[in-house]
């Protein structure tokens, strides 16, 4: 598989479990031990469990294995080498803290948005408003009055 598309699949599978911030890294042109970073975030132990294992799943379901395996103790960051793609599943604390994206600041990202935010911000908001006209009889009665 080609690395791009292998790196689109990965995003996809990351965006199954509600992971964020999804960002791709080129290293293409500054390194030769990878072609990209899948960087993502998460908000628990669990999550972040949850996306590794969803990715590795997924992957190994279509023959593809990973090569390497990292911090499934400790669950603030999980590192999954596919050689041309090595996927890093942060804690959104422990993405801040080691701050991947400024260390390979001179390599071309990309942020991937999420497929299904991106439906929400396409449909055009439409303010449907309905008038509701009520007709009120008003009866007036004449008494005839006799003296």
């Amino acid at each position: 598989m080609d690395s791009k598309l292998f790196v689109e699949k990965i995003a996809d599978l990351i965006f199954n479990k509600k992971g964020y911030d999804v960002r791709i890294i080129d290293l293409r042109s500054l390194t030769t031990f990878s072609d990209f970073f899948v960087i993502c975030s998460a908000d628990s132990n669990t999550q972040v469990k949850a996306i590794a294992d969803e990715i590795d799943k997924s992957l190994r379901d279509e023959g593809i294995k990973c090569w390497h395996k990292e911090g499934y103790i400790a669950l603030s960051w999980v590192l999954l080498d596919y050689v041309d793609v090595v996927v890093h599943v942060f804690k959104k604390d422990a993405r801040e803290y080691y701050n991947i994206e400024k260390l390979w600041g001179d390599a071309p990202s990309v942020d991937i948005v999420d497929p299904e935010l991106r439906k929400k911000a396409v449909k055009p908001k439409t303010k449907t408003v309905t008038k509701k006209t009520t007709k009120t009889a008003v009866k007036t009665t004449r008494k005839k009055i006799t003296k």
